[in-house]
């Protein structure tokens, strides 16, 4: 979760909410704990590679967990595409299609030689983004506010006070929200690697939650720096926020560690993903919901090599070919669409089955659908018509093929 997405949300987000950043980023919160609540519980009673692919089909029906999956590859590839170019854009901006590709190929390759490999490579990440995210952060606070505007630019002061020109909406904070949720998802990850875990129905209960609640503190810690020194409306004109902070807070020395630390958090990231697509496309390359060929795992490495390797291809085709802003959008669309399948099958759990708080999957599915539909219809028209198309192959494959188990 920790990723590049807190380097490049924030700045959409602010121009969303104005003001009401910080309320957008609670509300994202709220929405992601809920989420978490029930992929956990479900996570814990089906340790499956698949995540909510497997919970949709066993709680909800053979659609329902067929349009998580499809929900969960299209959005999770758009993810993809879109850390692979904050990647390029900050490694050499000149050249961001190119390292984009790069990147998906490396990193492919890291996964494909097992999921001990990239754990290991994943963490030394995360220390480096903490690192960087943590001297952002003591940069912003120690610095002098009045100072500070001055050298944004500004004369009327940072954070919420009369520098502020952007009005908030409640349209507008449950887009940033939207917008936030995308540096949230990445929870979903734990639940799809469960055929990997030792001991899932303890392991998985305890880290979705405690993960998530590291990485609210973090974020908002992050935010309110920020705003110390930036006005929500400059926030939202920065092309690189935690760069322009930095500089904002008098420390301009300290910028280029900053993207250092956003290209390596986009690698964190990038890694992540590729790593939980392939599990999904596993699980539905299973049930002949993919082609077959895919389910294939492994002999020596015990990973879904066939899996990995077309992810990877269609990763890196889309990382060449797509805008960064539009694979945000639409992935977050995707995103929230598999969530409200997870919520939905949560809410069919019994108290035997250790249920979750009856709210926690309730208010899931209604802000998965809230938020979702609250984004751009740049990315609502083309994400609802991507899920369409999906459910229409269904259908046609089971007219055509009723012998399956569908």
């Amino acid at each position: 979760m920790i990723g590049a997405g807190i380097f490049a949300a924030l700045a959409p987000a602010a121009a969303a909410a104005g003001s009401g950043l910080m309320v957008g980023l609670a509300l994202a919160a709220v929405v992601a704990y809920c989420n978490a609540t029930s992929s956990a519980r479900l996570a814990a009673l089906y340790p499956a590679s698949g995540g909510t692919y497997v919970y949709g089909r066993e709680r909800l029906g053979p659609f329902w967990g067929y349009l998580a999956g499809w929900a969960f590859v299209i959005g999770k590839t758009a993810s993809c595409a879109a850390m692979a170019l904050t990647v390029g854009a900050y490694a050499w901006p000149g050249q961001a299609h190119a390292v984009a590709v790069a990147a998906v190929v490396a990193l492919t390759a890291v996964n494909c030689v097992g999921v001990q490999k990239s754990a290991w490579l994943t963490r030394a990440v995360v220390a480096v983004v903490l690192a960087v995210l943590a001297a952002v952060v003591v940069a912003c606070l120690t610095a002098n506010t009045v100072s500070a505007a001055d050298s944004a630019g500004t004369g009327t002061g940072p954070g919420l006070g009369t520098g502020v020109t952007l009005g908030v909406t409640f349209g507008g904070v449950l887009q940033a929200a939207g917008l936030l949720f995308f540096a949230f998802a990445g929870y979903a990850r734990i639940a799809t690697l469960g055929e990997e875990v030792r001991d899932p129905a303890r392991t998985i209960p305890r880290a979705i939650p405690l993960a998530l609640g590291i990485t609210l503190v973090v974020y908002a810690a992050v935010a309110l720096a920020v705003l110390h020194v930036l006005s929500p409306d400059r926030l939202a004109d920065a092309t690189a926020p935690l760069a322009e902070a930095v500089r904002a807070a008098g420390v301009p020395a300290l910028a280029p560690v900053v993207r250092v630390g956003a290209a390596v958090a986009a690698v964190g990231s990038l890694l992540a993903l590729i790593l939980g697509v392939s599990r999904t496309t596993l699980a539905m390359a299973r049930d002949r919901h993919l082609p077959h060929a895919l389910a294939a795992v492994h002999p020596r490495f015990k990973v879904p090599q066939r899996a990995e390797l077309a992810v990877g291809a269609v990763v890196a085709l889309a990382a060449a070919t797509v805008d960064v802003r539009g694979a945000i959008g639409f992935s977050s669309f995707g995103v929230l669409a598999y969530y409200a399948v997870a919520n939905a099958a949560a809410l069919t759990l019994t108290s035997a089955e250790k249920r979750p708080p009856r709210a926690a999957p309730v208010l899931g599915l209604a802000g998965c659908l809230l938020l979702a539909f609250a984004l751009p219809l740049s990315s609502v028209v083309p994400g609802a018509a991507v899920l369409a198309a999906g459910a229409a192959v269904y259908a046609v494959r089971r007219r055509t093929r009723p012998d399956r188990n569908m």
